[in-house]
């Protein structure tokens, strides 16, 4: 029997989850995980055997993204509104294209998802129960599989690709540290650890990422392949 679709909460009002039969896979990880690259790979894999493929992600919403990144630049809002600002953006892309997607029979590949947003929240101090209300909106994923790789690995990657290290990815807004390094190891490992943490309730998959990105790839299309054939 087919498997239907779910909401973590109250969901979208009016949405029969009856009606959503595509595949909703996310990939989560920090920056440097590679996780983009095995996004790109993943959707040319998916479209090149006729599977067509729709890409969501953070801070792409068409109602807020332009002005939740000014915000961001800004370092001027508190942590609540900042939340709220990315509930806001994830908001609209579970109605206007998450679940149309769904409702098409599309494969929604989703570049992070509530977790990543979550995670952030709680290294600041935000109360789980409370986030977990706020995103009660999103659809429970088919398939979800971190990228988990070593906070110094990560650094090492961050500064081969941009040759500095993000603001927020180094969590410079919490004063974990004065050295920039040494906060981006700090704050990456209360990532790590806050993942764990959610990963109790929602049940997603690690991926050792500290491998070669072929090794990755490999595996995470073989779990998608496994996703897809359940039908």
């Amino acid at each position: 029997m087919k498997k239907s679709h779910r909401f973590y909460g109250h969901g979208i009002p009016r949405v029969n989850c009856d009606d959503l039969g595509g595949k909703l896979i996310v990939v989560e990880g920090a920056d440097g995980s590679g996780r983009s690259t095995q996004i790109v790979d993943l959707v040319n894999w998916l479209e090149t055997s006729g599977r067509p493929t729709v890409q969501v992600g953070l801070k792409r919403s068409t109602l807020v993204s332009e002005e939740l990144e000014k915000a961001q630049h800004g370092n001027v809002l508190s942590r609540t509104t900042l939340a709220l600002f990315y509930a806001t953006d994830f908001a609209d892309q579970v109605e206007n294209l998450i679940i149309p997607a769904l409702k098409a029979g599309f494969i929604v590949l989703a570049d992070r998802y509530i977790y990543t947003l979550m995670a952030r929240d709680m290294v600041r101090g935000m109360d789980e129960k409370w986030l977990k209300n706020l995103y009660g909106i999103a659809p429970v994923p088919d398939a979800v599989f971190y990228l988990s790789v070593e906070p110094e690995e990560l650094v090492q990657r961050n500064l081969a690709k941009n040759a500095t290290l993000d603001y927020w990815e180094s969590g410079l807004d919490l004063g974990l540290s004065r050295d920039v390094f040494d906060s981006f190891l700090k704050y990456q490992t209360a990532m790590g650890e806050a993942f764990r943490q959610l990963q109790k309730t929602y049940k997603f998959e690690f991926i050792d990422a500290n491998r070669p990105v072929n090794s990755v790839n490999k595996e995470l299309r073989k779990k998608i392949s496994a996703v897809l054939d359940e039908d």
